[in-house]
């Protein structure tokens, strides 16, 4: 959804940001599509906050996620925004360039939050956003597949050019596919990133380069080897596809949050047993894919006076125990440090399953975690046309340096 640029004199000349009762400020909070389910969960965080701090007076109200852009930029037109706007990483960027949130550097406890969050809404060197549940991705993978192929299940790959090694091992020791990597619009550009390829650089395209033509040409190696999956593999999203896959033993890795194990657990008791579980490989970069952070941020035009009160209820409101409360909750991973090393996370039993393992890994991971995505105008509209050409190339329909070439020509015209 494309941002509505609002000038500088309409957030200056804003109406009166805050209501108030009974002669106290009441910062309202917005989240994003957690209500009915966490209804409790927040009506009982609000309810401690507001009694141990009676000169103020939290409110919490949920929107769809279809809407709350819109019922954002609306009330920061109004002069009426809420005190916190749940966002995800994206939007917040998007905001950030609109000049539509504030930086919070003199109000956020950085030391609270794992590296990789705070490096999420950290944009030209400073902090946007209060960091709250992120996910990560592991990598799980058929132990008895490894073995007919002659890999020890014991060393799962620890790099995409591994990965990409063992599946064309895989495929031709076994006939079953490797993995199903995500190539496809707004997916793509994540991909390279993570294997240390600027998408973008200098204003400019930068994915025709020598080294993205490499790459994807090892890609199309790959795929023309049947390594990779390749049902809906150029798709936004092929998880359910590649779910089914793995849980029917048609594809031996499956990179996913820890949550995705608790299918193959439930609709897929054979290849549960026989699977195992690792982080996901990390790009040279050092970045775990998989990242996808949820944060709350700060409009422009709050009233500057309520500022270190809504310092305060944003410190509260993602710290280590309200964060561990709603992992255990949401079944998601915290950004909070102290909550990531909790023993929910860290101490898991000796016979423990797949799916109880892969969130102490997951969570152990989170420094390293990040949410790629392309920081553009235009964002979906570019990103298909570069997962479009990469088909082309990986599925040998043009040659790799001639689908890029015409992939970056167009965003020259468009950016």
């Amino acid at each position: 959804m494309k941002l509505k640029t609002l000038s500088l004199s309409l957030l200056i000349a804003a109406a009166p940001l805050f209501a108030h009762a009974a002669d106290k400020p009441v910062l309202e909070v917005w989240t994003m599509s957690l209500s009915p389910k966490f209804d409790g969960y927040f009506k009982e965080l609000v309810s401690k906050y507001n009694a141990q701090h009676p000169n103020v007076e939290v409110k919490w109200t949920d929107y769809p996620w279809d809407v709350i852009q819109a019922k954002f930029t609306a009330a920061v037109g109004a002069g009426k925004p809420p005190a916190l706007v749940n966002l995800n990483v994206p939007w917040a960027y998007d905001y950030q360039q609109e000049g539509l949130i504030q930086p919070l550097d003199g109000l956020i406890d950085k030391n609270q939050y794992v590296a990789g969050a705070l490096k999420d809404v950290t944009f030209n060197g400073k902090a946007y956003a209060f960091p709250h549940y992120n996910g990560a991705d592991v990598i799980a993978y058929n132990a008895a597949v490894f073995k007919k192929a002659g890999l020890d299940p014991n060393k799962p790959p620890k790099s995409f050019d591994e990965e990409l090694q063992y599946a064309k091992i895989i495929k031709a020791k076994t006939g079953v596919a490797g993995f199903a990597p995500k190539m496809g619009p707004t997916k793509i550009e994540g991909l390279f990133l993570q294997n240390g390829l600027d998408v973008i650089k200098d204003g400019k395209p930068a994915f025709n380069s020598p080294a993205h033509v490499a790459f994807v040409k090892k890609l199309a190696e790959a795929y023309k080897a049947g390594a990779l999956m390749k049902d809906n593999l150029f798709v936004q999203d092929n998880f359910q596809v590649a779910m089914a896959a793995y849980n029917s033993g048609r594809m031996a890795m499956l990179e996913s949050s820890p949550t995705a194990l608790t299918r193959v657990r439930d609709e897929a008791p054979k290849v549960y047993r026989d699977t195992r579980v690792a982080a996901a490989p990390l790009g040279p970069t050092g970045i775990a894919a998989g990242g996808w952070m949820f944060n709350f941020a700060v409009a422009r035009n709050v009233d500057k006076t309520l500022l270190p009160e809504i310092g305060k209820f944003g410190n509260y409101l993602t710290n280590a125990d309200n964060q561990l409360a709603f992992a255990k909750l949401a079944g998601t991973l915290p950004t909070a440090r102290k909550a990531a090393q909790d023993p929910h996370f860290q101490k898991v039993a000796a016979n423990a399953g797949p799916a109880e393992r892969a969130v102490g890994i997951a969570a152990a991971n989170l420094d390293k975690t990040r949410t790629l995505f392309l920081s553009v105008k235009n964002a979906d509209t570019l990103s298909a046309r570069l997962s479009a050409a990469v088909e082309k190339a990986v599925t040998g329909r043009q040659d790799a340096k001639a689908a890029l070439d015409e992939a970056a020509a167009y965003w020259n015209g468009k950016l």
